[in-house]
């Protein structure tokens, strides 16, 4: 027999038995994929290269690989459905498994679809490569727009009243401000007079006319912007088919005001016309212009017959429709996958951003040629984002430039912007791309500091571990460019890069101009989610620490030849570019997941934050550490003219109030049981995680107390649909209270306590009722 020791993991009954459940119909087996690591801490196994997977997660994938005869499922094939799992994850070798490799020693030689979001090709490649993933990708939810309600509703027709009227608006000055400070928007519009009078009253009545409507305009643009914001609406069902209505919300989103709601509803409504049974020629043909066209060039030119602009956009979105209304070969894919066949690539991403290329799906998505970044259009994009990161911290600090500026390089956001990102840290350096004859870059050449006309400034890059993994070439070539940076012939008042590696130097550091850092070779992910959610933390101070500790490999060409083996531990290099690091910058590559909606943003962002303010000295006017900023460009915004840059507490509040928030945004994720729930309850951890590591202001703990746990039909809608769910959002705005982030009354922290005893209750019930 087996002595089962200590520690051996999750999914074994009272009699230490493996238990592996799972709902059987005819051929095929439905189980979820099992837990991965130890009770209590879930992700340790991620972490930790000295553990394997506990018996009952190998024990999982040994039964169904096992023929029946020998006690097992006899698989003939696996289906991973939904991104994204966690065999891929396991210890073994980042590129070219082995049979150390866990992932190749669970999996072996079955073949593995794996249903996995069309606008995620970054982690994909992990999947493909590590679990040998045949994927077919699935559609993003519609869109939605987040429009304004409740109280910003009110908000919205006092503005629209008071800048129509003329005799009435004195009297409207008191409301509209009442109006947005119960709204939580006089931080995002803030004013430039005084609103309270010698006494400490609010006193609107000596604001000047002039300046009260200057602010009454800003205040109108916000509203405008908060309106108009789109948001992912409910979520996807593979293979099915959208409605008109889902249709519409793709291609209002996709032409914004190109189009009206009218002629769009016409191209829908002249979809179903088209659908004739010559359908399958046509596809042909339509193929065989599209090739045409783009082998060819456009040399349309000005001729007579060339189709007007509105119409060229008509012709666009029906391709758009009848491209999204093959979301059925979605399924088609799985089973042409299952039946052993070829399965049609396409480039992953999403329509917003990538355009029609992406669709449809029910592909085998792949990325990019990592050789050619940053593209012509992300060096452009990446150029105007320093300068405006450049200029904002400068208007903030009396005109003073960064001495060091983190920027985290992640694979999704890479792939999807191109590498915007990279040409950021370029860009802040004071270096460009060049490319040889073919379009591969071959180097980062230093511009020169005439030309330059600032000083170098420092960045310290944090790389996600696909980052990492997938690019490489372009580690090297920026470790090539940091070291060069650290021995030119330049004052170190012109270079940050020299200055810190000539204090390092003084101290006897190796490798000074070390920049890149990330987790230990073949690890994934700063651990700082898993504490969150564990709750198993203290002070938010210990937070940016576990970041620290997860991320003081430094990588390049420099560290034992290059390549994702190559990592070498430098905490001194690391502690100095934190202690010297005043902003943060990082990129949203989509709608779909911005800061708000998933638990990696705060748990790398945040936590880095909170790592630098970590070391920074303390402030003798605050009495208190010295913030660092971050800076958050969503690169689905803004053209190559301005790149929006904005503060981390500004999107936030934005993020919340359109969805979060936003009773639209959780009507639709009711509708979705308890896969919608879930949703709800990662979005109160992560609001959590932020209250950590940057600022949640007091209004969005209010609110959302108020939409999720104490409007009694929505609380018992997401108690029914997923307990657990329910339960854990009561838990988290208990702990926020708990630990100084939210203030609220005592009746309501009772009502939220009995709440979460009922939850409880039931969660154990339904545990029981399962043995």
């Amino acid at each position: 027999g087996i002595a089962l020791v200590d520690n051996c993991g999750p999914g074994m009954n009272m009699k230490g038995e493996m238990v592996i459940n799972g709902l059987q119909i005819g051929n095929i087996w439905i189980t979820v994929q099992p837990l991965l690591g130890v009770e209590g801490d879930p992700m340790r196994l991620l972490f930790e290269r000295d553990l394997t997977p506990h018996p009952q997660y190998t024990a999982a994938y040994e039964w169904m690989r096992l023929p029946e005869e020998k006690g097992g499922f006899g698989t003939d094939a696996v289906i991973h459905l939904g991104m994204h799992g966690t065999v891929e994850w396991l210890p073994g070798q980042p590129l070219g498994n082995d049979r150390q490799s866990w992932s190749d020693e669970l999996l072996g030689g079955t073949p593995n679809v794996y249903v996995y979001a069309a606008n995620n090709p970054s982690e994909s490649i992990l999947a493909k490569r590590r679990g040998y993933g045949t994927l077919v990708s699935y559609n993003v939810p519609p869109y939605g727009r987040a429009g304004l309600y409740l109280e910003l509703a009110n908000l919205k027709d006092l503005v629209n009243e008071y800048r129509s009227g003329e005799d009435s608006r004195s009297d409207l000055r008191d409301a509209i401000w009442g109006s947005c400070e119960r709204a939580g928007i006089t931080a995002d519009v803030p004013c430039n007079f005084s609103v309270e009078n010698s006494e400490g009253e609010l006193d609107l009545s000596a604001v000047k006319v002039e300046d009260f409507d200057a602010w009454v305009a800003n205040l109108s643009n916000y509203l405008v912007t908060l309106e108009e914001r789109l948001f992912s609406s409910g979520l996807h069902t593979l293979g099915g088919q959208p409605t008109d209505k889902e249709l519409l919300s793709y291609l209002n989103a996709y032409f914004d005001d190109k189009l009206s709601v009218d002629e769009l509803e016409e191209v829908i409504a002249l979809s179903h016309e088209t659908h004739k049974s010559t359908e399958s020629s046509n596809s042909f043909l339509s193929w065989l212009q599209s090739f045409a066209d783009n082998f060819m060039g456009d040399n349309s030119g000005d001729s007579a017959t060339q189709t007007s602009d509105d119409e060229q956009l008509k012709d666009e979105a029906l391709k758009i429709v009848e491209l999204l209304k093959r979301n059925t070969e979605e399924m088609d894919g799985v089973v042409t996958a299952l039946n052993g066949g070829y399965v049609k690539p396409c480039p992953g991403g999403d329509l917003l951003r990538d355009g029609t290329s992406v669709l449809p799906t029910g592909r085998n998505i792949h990325a990019l040629d990592p050789y050619r970044m940053p593209s012509e259009g992300a060096w452009a994009r990446g150029q105007r984002a320093a300068e405006e990161i450049l200029r904002q911290h400068q208007e903030s600090n009396n005109g003073a430039f960064p001495e060091t500026i983190a920027v985290t390089l992640w694979g999704l956001d890479t792939i999807k912007t191109r590498g915007e990102a990279i040409a950021i840290v370029l860009a802040l350096v004071g270096a460009r791309p060049v490319k040889e004859g073919t379009g591969r870059t071959v180097n980062f050449e230093l511009v020169p500091l005439e030309e330059l006309g600032r000083p170098r400034v420092d960045v310290l890059a944090s790389l996600s571990g696909i980052f990492r993994d997938s690019f490489a070439n372009v580690v090297d070539l920026l470790d090539d460019m940091f070291e060069r940076c650290s021995i030119a012939e330049e004052s170190p008042d012109m270079n940050y890069i020299k200055k810190h590696c000539l204090d390092l130097e003084a101290t006897g550091t190796e490798r000074p101009a070390a920049r890149l850092f990330s987790n230990p070779p073949g690890d994934y992910g700063s651990m700082v989610n898993e504490v969150v959610g564990n709750g198993d933390w203290d002070e938010t101070e210990s937070l940016g620490e576990i970041w620290r500790g997860r991320n003081t490999y430094a990588y390049g060409r420099s560290e034992g030849g290059g390549g994702v083996r190559s990592g070498t531990a430098r905490p001194e290099v690391l502690d100095k570019l934190l202690s010297t690091t005043e902003r943060v910058v990082q990129e949203i590559d989509s709608v779909e997941y911005g800061l708000t909606d998933i638990q990696e943003y705060y748990s790398n962002t945040g936590a880095l934050k909170k790592a630098a303010e970590n070391r920074k000295q303390l402030d003798p006017a605050t009495g208190a550490k010295k913030k660092v900023a971050v800076s958050i460009i969503e690169a689905f915004g803004g053209s190559d003219d301005k790149v929006p840059v904005k503060d981390v507490e500004d999107v936030l509040r934005m993020e919340y109030r359109s969805k979060f928030l936003n009773p639209k945004w959780r009507d639709a994720m009711l509708e979705q049981g308890s896969g919608g729930a879930y949703e709800v309850s990662q979005r109160m951890t992560a609001m959590v995680g932020w209250a950590a590591t940057a600022e949640v202001d007091n209004f969005v703990f209010d609110q959302a107390a108020e939409r999720y746990a104490l409007d009694e039909e929505v609380a018992k809608r997401l108690q029914k649909n997923n307990p657990e769910a329910f339960k854990n959002v009561v838990r988290r705005l208990l702990e926020a209270n708990g630990r100084g982030m939210w203030s609220t009354d005592d009746e309501t922290i009772e009502k939220l306590r009995q709440l979460y005893s009922d939850a409880d209750d039931l969660v154990e019930q339904v545990a029981s009722s399962f043995g």
